[in-house]
């Protein structure tokens, strides 16, 4: 089995879990989140209201994500939009007004988890939209903490609709880093059955389009700052770390780390497509595999199994931070690699993500 795409890379942590640290990037081409033109598109920006502690507060969405470069874009596209953001942001770990959820833990956790997450109460056009940034994951503290997480959601704060966001791996050769892909179905990868055989939760919620589809909303979107120097230089701290000798050419080929000038933000929602949640590290290849997939990620099969059982509308909407590997390669050369890029230019693909996730809600839920 191929191993692959898993956010611990992204806490620093190595495939074994050895106390190896990831690559730390350092690029020179990091500019600013840009500041928020909402009304190139005809709408206003998010309303900040008053988020209560302890007891999660009723919205009609819930947008939930997860890694702290995907917190920082949710924080500036729904929070603070009105200035642009530093490239230094995107590590911080805590935001104004955010409410810790330590509320009511399900037993048997890890002693290192001690809370379900962290929240913010906006409002998006008419709705009262719940943004969270998640500690609670499949891989840890494991599969029943998400589901209880998701069954809190349903209970206490009774939303219409489950947005997840966030980074994710390439499944196809053709995604460039910053590609965004919205579907309504999530397939749970299984080792022990073949491809086939993996369970599939969908749901028929299907965004609107409108803001999406605004002759500006191009605008809005940052085409991720990667470039031939940049790369070449990841490249060599790259090899300095891991004591390699690989060539740009050979870690990234086809120039999958090159972002689209225009990045390509494709909503599938309401129709078959479906993106693969792994519990494992599992990485899409220049061969081909998992190709029917949109985007490898780690977390939203569980989401849709559980909002499935309570009728809760779902859908993930995931931007490609690491695209998919040379099949050639070792898989631990693979995995390092896509965390050396997650960690230089997640935060640009997590801005995007964020914009396309704004928009479908400001279009109507």
């Amino acid at each position: 089995m191929q191993q692959g795409h898993n956010p611990k890379l992204r806490f620093g942590l190595s495939l074994d879990k050895a106390a190896r640290p990831a690559v730390r990037a350092s690029i020179r081409n990091a500019p600013d989140l840009p500041a928020v033109s909402y009304q190139l598109v005809g709408q206003t920006a998010p309303t900040l209201l008053t988020t209560p502690a302890v007891k999660l507060p009723k919205a009609s969405a819930i947008v939930i994500t997860w890694a702290e470069a995907e917190w920082a874009a949710l924080e500036h596209v729904f929070c603070s939009g009105s200035t642009p953001m530093p490239y230094s942001d995107r590590n911080r770990g805590t935001w104004p007004d955010w409410q810790e959820d330590s509320s009511e833990l399900r037993a048997g956790g890890p002693s290192g988890w001690t809370s379900w997450g962290s929240y913010r109460l906006v409002q998006v056009g008419a709705e009262p939209v719940l943004l969270y940034k998640s500690n609670t994951h499949l891989d840890w503290p494991g599969a029943p903490f998400l589901e209880a997480l998701i069954e809190r959601f349903v209970n206490e704060v009774q939303p219409k609709l489950i947005l997840s966001i966030g980074t994710a791996g390439g499944a196809k050769p053709a995604d460039r880093i910053g590609t965004v892909r919205a579907v309504s179905a999530g397939t749970l990868f299984d080792a022990s059955k073949p491809p086939g055989q993996w369970p599939a939760y969908s749901n028929t919620w299907k965004a609107k389009d409108t803001v999406l589809n605004h002759a500006r909303f191009s605008r809005l979107l940052l085409p991720v700052p990667s470039n031939v120097s940049d790369l070449e230089a990841l490249c060599e701290q790259f090899n300095t770390q891991y004591k390699t000798a690989y060539t740009l050419e050979q870690l990234d080929p086809k120039n999958l780390n090159l972002g689209d000038p225009s990045p390509l933000i494709e909503d599938q929602t309401g129709g078959a497509a479906s993106l693969l949640t792994t519990s494992t590290f599992v990485v899409g290849t220049t061969a081909g595999t998992y190709s029917e997939f949109v985007a490898i990620e780690m977390d939203d099969a569980v989401i849709g199994e559980a909002c499935r059982k309570s009728g809760t509308a779902f859908a993930f909407v995931r931007n490609i931070s690491d695209p998919v590997q040379n099949a050639a390669l070792p898989a631990t050369v693979q995995g390092n690699w896509g965390s050396a890029i997650y960690d230089a230019y997640g935060f640009y693909t997590s801005y995007n993500g964020a914009i396309a996730a704004w928009a479908m809600l400001a279009a109507g839920i």
